[in-house]
């Protein structure tokens, strides 16, 4: 586990407020822990968001080949790695 790092911030009083709040409703021990929770949740999303855009990227580049097509490349990949034994 990577060491932690301090990170200082800054919020109005209104947010600071806000904080306090949610870190007293939904059981965190300290602002930091609420702090990295959000963070790990955004995280999540990112990949989420990528996972995305995998898949859409995927689907707009059309067709791949057929299955006797792509079990033929891969049984030939498959020997050529085993050096041409069947």
């Amino acid at each position: 586990m990577a060491m932690p790092t301090t990170m200082n911030i800054s919020l109005s009083d209104d947010l600071k407020s806000f904080v306090d709040e949610r870190v007293k409703s939904r059981g965190y021990s300290t602002h930091s822990e609420y702090v990295r929770d959000l963070v790990r949740r955004d995280e999540q999303e990112a990949g989420r968001e990528r996972l995305r855009a995998l898949l859409t990227e995927g689907l707009a580049s059309g067709p791949g080949p057929d299955w006797t097509t792509q079990r033929e490349r891969l049984r030939q990949r498959a020997l050529g790695a085993q050096g041409g034994k069947a």
